[in-house]
């Protein structure tokens, strides 16, 4: 493979909202996978209102099975400790060596991005696409990436999907499902299946 997006988020529960940007992330930057790396649970926490990794790996599985484009990997899941974007990128260079890498971000990502582990060294390993949300501009990116992001952008390394991200979040879902009522178009229908199957979301946190 040539071209590899990275796509890392604790999917809980994946939804459609992921599935359209990771199709826009495909198209717009002509990717041969997308690869979708669930976090691994809080290694930190004894306890975490985060759902298990072992589900939230089953039901992002569910969700990419029908997209040939979309892969999944336990990198981030398997990793003992802190995970950081930055090893996770260093794990797919080594495996990859000739690939052409490009990792997924929201705008409200980008704008925290220099707050990132090693994240000047980053940006040299791996392009970065970024979803934009609805409102949101470059503009108000912090002074410390000015520097950095225009060069990025006039080079290349630094693409705006056209795509605009649709307005669903998992906090939405799960609140949703909390209240007993899941709205239709939010997850794909395997997930759905997986979520009450399993109990998942009932309990308030």
């Amino acid at each position: 493979m040539n071209n590899i997006g990275l796509f890392g988020g604790t999917f809980d529960p994946p939804h459609n909202g992921h599935l359209h940007i990771a199709r826009a992330f495909a198209d717009e930057t002509g990717l041969d996978a997308v690869v979708f790396l669930p976090a691994g649970d809080p290694y930190h926490k004894t306890q975490s209102t985060r759902t298990p990794a072992r589900h939230r790996f089953a039901m992002t599985e569910l969700a990419t099975a029908d997209e040939p484009r979309f892969a999944l990997s336990d990198c981030d899941m398997v990793r003992e400790g802190a995970t950081y974007t930055f090893d996770t990128v260093q794990i797919f260079r080594q495996q990859f060596p000739q690939a052409q890498l490009w990792w997924l971000l929201g705008s409200d990502s980008l704008m925290k991005l220099h707050t990132w582990k090693k994240w000047q060294t980053l940006v040299r390993q791996t392009n970065i696409a970024v979803a934009m949300r609805e409102g949101g501009s470059l503009s108000q990116a912090p002074r410390e990436l000015h520097g950095w992001l225009g060069e990025a952008l006039q080079n290349g390394s630094v693409k705006i999907l056209q795509t605009p991200q649709i307005d669903i979040s998992s906090t939405q879902i799960r609140r949703q499902i909390r209240n007993g009522s899941l709205s239709d178009g939010l997850v794909p229908q395997a997930v759905e299946r997986y979520i009450r199957n399993h109990g998942l979301y009932r309990q308030a946190v």
